[in-house]
């Protein structure tokens, strides 16, 4: 067990230095600009110069004082960000000398360092087919490296399938004021695509509540069959076993053909719900995709 803990706790050595580097004055910039406060909250007052709105003259120190002062406001800054991470059983494969759980921590610790830095409240949800962990949002300079130690710690467990509509009916029941919601999985649950259920409708509700971003994560093994031979593979979200000859052209090729499509699904289901949302794979480097994603917000 204290092995256990030793390995735990250098992981999260590791992607403190490696967060820590990448977390700069631009992208804190353009993290700021991309999240918005919840509205403006009165500042100062200050003497009233030609060209400001008469509109913001304060009638009431202007009396006392004999002369034009108008009210300044600031914007009221503070946000709740909570991260909702997948730690169900396809969330631990990995392909390229880390899993797509590790990539969530990583991912987390950059976007919870980037919001520290901004003041922001932090929290946490780990969910599988059930809620594996909450942690209130909250400030302080350990939480950001406290909540990495529970995605990679839930790693070791991940199992079983993913529960959406559990996982955003559990939000909507303990985050009532808003917040901006990093909503991070491999979105490999069917029922996201199918009208029928109640996810989709779960969704928009919540993203038109919070400020919601989908962090979808892969890996190239998902969307590409290698030439192995006769292969076992098993669904790690249902635990079904299927033989698979990889040897067939035919069988990579239509291998490659469905992923694309469902790839394309998600994309159209993003669209379609005007949820912003971002990609990343454990074979790549993913801060360019990050700035990419606050830019794209901060021109809106």
């Amino acid at each position: 067990m204290a092995t256990d803990v030793k390995e735990l706790m250098a992981k999260v050595g590791k992607i403190k230095i490696l967060t820590n580097r990448l977390v700069d004055d631009r992208l804190s910039g353009d993290y700021h600009s991309s999240f918005k406060g919840q509205g403006v909250e009165f500042d100062e007052v200050r003497p009233y110069t030609p060209g400001d709105d008469v509109r913001s003259i304060d009638w009431n120190v202007t009396a006392r004082t004999g002369a034009p002062f108008i009210k300044r406001y600031s914007e009221e800054r503070e946000l709740t960000v909570l991260f909702m991470v997948d730690v169900s059983g396809s969330q631990s494969y990995g392909s390229c000398g880390r899993s797509k759980m590790q990539l969530a921590a990583e991912l987390t610790a950059l976007l919870a360092l980037t919001a520290r830095r901004n003041q922001d409240k932090i929290g946490l949800v780990l969910f599988s087919d059930k809620i594996v962990k909450y942690i209130p949002p909250r400030k302080g300079r350990d939480s950001v490296m406290r909540l990495v130690r529970e995605v990679l710690a839930a790693e070791d467990e991940a199992e079983g399938g993913t529960d959406f509509a559990m996982a955003l009916k559990f939000l909507n029941g303990v985050q009532k004021r808003k917040a901006v919601v990093f909503l991070v999985s491999d979105f490999m649950a069917g029922d996201l695509h199918d009208e029928n259920s109640s996810v989709p409708r779960l969704l928009r509700a919540a993203s038109r509540h919070h400020d919601v971003i989908c962090v979808d994560v892969s890996d190239p093994a998902e969307s590409e069959l290698p030439d192995a031979g006769l292969v076992e593979l098993e669904d790690p979200e249902t635990g079904v076993m299927r033989l698979v000859d990889t040897s067939s052209p035919l069988v990579r090729r239509l291998f490659a053909e469905t992923a694309r499509e469902e790839n394309e699904r998600l994309r159209r289901f993003f669209r379609r719900n005007a949820i912003d949302n971002a990609s990343v794979a454990t074979d790549k480097p993913y801060i360019d995709t990050i700035r990419a994603l606050f830019r794209r917000r901060g021109r809106k």
